[in-house]
């Protein structure tokens, strides 16, 4: 039987080899970039060298297991166990010195995420969760909030690197924001998911994330008490909300065209 607090353990011992060359004010200013689905979607070395060093600490630790990787990382797993990585999540932001980026580790066993880890550099915080054991923000127990009415709801969102798709997302939104509190858009999905989470949102959705983006973030959103759905294996976007505006957010997505958009 798998052990998920020493995979914990070990996504910990990861993190904590990366947030420091993150988190150094000189690392940013001489960092080379380069594009990948368009001309706004934009990898730098430190993603290369985030992905590579945590791949490195963990398969030290844990030698049977697999990986996948935003940047590239794969590997088949002798465990049941891969590793999903997103090793920063919120590149723009990393290089903009704004707010919302962060590192992203999840723990997947035999196709299901089971642990999560999120490190945010900027506030020094550390999300975590393991399923059927709740989820904590720098080991205090955090919930979602509950928020019971959808017209005050504040709502996270991201968009797409593809100008059409951008375009679409913005026309659902003409419906959708007229229905709740406000929409924030703060740049990493992963942080998104810790927002809901710990109530700092009341809800979120977002369609064309990577499997990295969403993984810790999900498990963690889930056992804060959230209401996660991931449409996105049949075409729609990942949503979450807090449980007592869960259906009437849904719906809304549904309604607005942004499960699709």
């Amino acid at each position: 039987m798998i052990d998920l607090a020493e995979l914990r353990s070990v996504a910990d011992t990861a993190l904590d080899r990366v947030v420091p060359r993150l988190t150094d004010p000189g690392v940013r200013s001489s960092i080379s970039v380069s594009t990948k689905s368009s001309a706004t979607d934009m990898v730098t070395e430190m993603d290369e060298w985030s992905e590579a060093t945590i791949v490195e600490t963990i398969a030290a630790l844990r030698p049977g297991d697999g990986f996948l990787g935003e940047e590239g990382a794969s590997r088949p797993s002798e465990t049941g166990v891969v590793w999903v990585i997103d090793p920063i999540d919120g590149t723009t932001n990393f290089l903009y010195d704004i707010p919302g980026f962060s590192i992203s580790i999840a723990a997947r066993i035999d196709g299901i995420d089971m642990v999560g880890a999120v490190h945010d550099p900027i506030r020094d915080e550390r999300f975590r969760a393991v399923r059927g054991g709740g989820a904590t923000r720098n080991d205090v127990p955090i919930h979602a909030s509950t928020k019971v009415d959808l017209a005050t709801a504040l709502i996270a969102t991201g968009f797409s690197y593809e100008a059409d798709r951008r375009r679409a997302q913005a026309e659902a939104l003409t419906i959708l924001l007229p229905q709740v509190r406000d929409i924030r858009r703060f740049g990493g999905a992963a942080l998104d998911l810790c927002a809901v989470a710990c109530g700092r949102v009341d809800a979120y959705y977002e369609r064309g994330l990577g499997t990295w983006d969403s993984a810790a973030g999900a498990v963690i959103a889930t056992e804060a008490g959230a209401v996660v759905e991931d449409r996105q294996p049949h075409g729609g976007a990942l949503v979450t909300a807090a449980p007592g505006i869960a259906a009437a957010f849904f719906a809304l997505v549904d309604g607005s065209g942004a499960n699709t958009a």
